[in-house]
């Protein structure tokens, strides 16, 4: 990343409390996907509507009767699909329904827990899906969206040393690409897609060695888009998705291993 590029991207720029009374009388145990659930079931109830503010944090972890970093992780899990917004300096915000189509993935969920995905399937699921909304993403993408993707690049190049935070990134980068396309259907499968990989890549990104590379390789699509060249755009994504194809298998193999060295530590 050349200096006068990064300072380009460095540069670019609870009323309703009583919908939560009964939920903090659940069980003990609350699992971040049991936070998604239920704030999923009151957004698509109506009890929290698009551009609604959540409540802070503390308040929110105490009415749920949840620790705070699982509250944390089920609104990171939320904001990474796009069903809930981030602004810096104001709060977490329910995603305006027009800016953030969203899908249900039940059923896909349903086919990987009975079936799994192989991460085979994943990439060649990635390859026809994100090469065809960068190249879109090259001929439509407006300003703010590009300043958005600056400012997803931005966060990856300053969170290379921490992968949880990375990952976070790296799955609004690709969101937001494909809402540049312009295109709701595929925004929606984008969407779709990202809840199941950033779970998939969730289990396995604390290996990783390459984020500094993989940081340049979105970099490379941000130029080609903001160039407006869908070919180079296509060709930047296929070449970032097979470097990460690769860069996960290292980091399966290493889980893999890491599990051996642990279970033969226990029978000594």
């Amino acid at each position: 990343m050349k200096d006068n590029e990064t300072e380009e991207i460095k540069g670019m720029p609870g009323s309703k409390r009583g919908i939560f009374k009964n939920l903090n009388s659940e069980k003990n145990g609350t699992t971040a996907e049991e936070v998604v659930t239920r704030l999923r079931e009151m957004i698509q109830s109506g009890d929290l509507a698009a551009g609604d503010r959540l409540p802070p944090e503390r308040d929110l972890a105490k009415l749920l009767g949840v620790s705070r970093p699982t509250l944390r992780a089920g609104i990171r899990s939320l904001t990474t699909v796009g069903i809930l917004q981030s602004k810096q300096g104001a709060g977490t915000f329910v995603a305006e329904v027009e800016d953030s189509p969203t899908l249900d993935t039940s059923a896909l969920r349903m086919l990987s827990a009975l079936h799994g995905f192989t991460s085979d399937e994943m990439f060649e699921a990635r390859l026809a899906l994100e090469m065809s909304i960068a190249a879109l993403a090259a001929e439509r993408a407006t300003s703010e969206q590009m300043a958005s993707l600056a400012e997803e690049i931005a966060g990856m190049y300053a969170s290379v040393e921490r992968p949880e935070q990375y990952l976070v990134h790296d799955m609004q980068f690709h969101q937001t690409v494909a809402a540049a396309s312009g295109n709701r259907i595929l925004t929606a499968l984008m969407n779709m897609v990202a809840s199941i990989l950033f779970e998939y890549r969730s289990k396995t990104v604390k290996r990783a060695t390459d984020l500094k590379d993989s940081a340049e390789q979105h970099h490379n699509i941000y130029r080609a888009i903001r160039e407006h060249d869908p070919e180079a755009s296509r060709q930047a994504m296929r070449h970032h998705l097979v470097a990460t194809q690769q860069a996960q298998r290292l980091e399966v193999d290493q889980q893999t291993i890491a599990k051996e060295n642990a279970r033969n530590g226990r029978k000594k």
